[in-house]
């Protein structure tokens, strides 16, 4: 039995337990987040007005988690094999994520409240910046032929979206809606995974 051809499966069962790993921890991260959604007291709409904006901010995080779990789906099967530093990265994205049910139930029992918004953003900010860190990880893995820096070019969303969290943080000391605006359009420039990846992985 060749050693070489044993030690590449175990590199690719390794990304698959990573990957499964990172989906169950994605999918919990979920599930306490609508649990901090409370059954109102009433059957009319008045009892409905005060879940709002609790739903819209949850709305919007369960957007984000599903954003990072469709993106990390995918460069995880372009990554094919992995090693302790691609192991670690990704548990350092998965700590940042684990922080969006807090700081969104926090958010909405203080909607409009300059800190919480501010929070908010720093919650974003940091897995964003964790997602680029596991990215990189797996490009200097791959080595100088890099398949995923091909696909991901100079990946400009990636460079620019940390710059309109760090803005909306800033602007939640001066008008908290507005940074919420600046949220959502980040998740609106991510909703769509990489069209490069995706295309590599429907020829594979």
């Amino acid at each position: 039995m060749n050693p070489v051809l044993n030690l590449g499966r175990l590199h690719h069962m390794s990304s698959q337990r990573l990957e499964a790993f990172s989906d169950a921890v994605i999918a919990i991260i979920m599930t306490i987040m609508v649990l901090e959604l409370r059954i109102p007291h009433g059957a009319d709409l008045d009892a409905l007005r005060p879940m709002l904006p609790k739903f819209l901010f949850y709305l919007m995080s369960f957007a984000y988690l599903g954003i990072y779990w469709n993106n990390h789906h995918h460069m995880i099967h372009v990554a094919k094999s992995t090693n302790g530093a691609i192991l670690w990265a990704n548990m350092h994205l998965l700590f940042w994520l684990s922080l969006v049910p807090a700081t969104t139930a926090w958010m909405g029992e203080n909607g409009g409240q300059p800190l919480p918004a501010a929070v908010y953003g720093v919650t974003l900010l940091l897995p964003a910046i964790a997602y680029f860190i596991l990215q990189q990880t797996i490009i200097r893995h791959q080595g100088p032929d890099s398949q995923l820096r091909r696909m991901v070019g100079r990946d400009l969303k990636g460079k620019f979206s940390p710059l309109l969290y760090a803005l909306g943080i800033g602007l939640s000391f001066v008008s908290p809606p507005a940074a919420y605006g600046l949220y959502a359009l980040v998740a609106l420039i991510w909703i769509v995974p990489d069209r490069r990846i995706e295309a590599h992985l429907h020829q594979g």
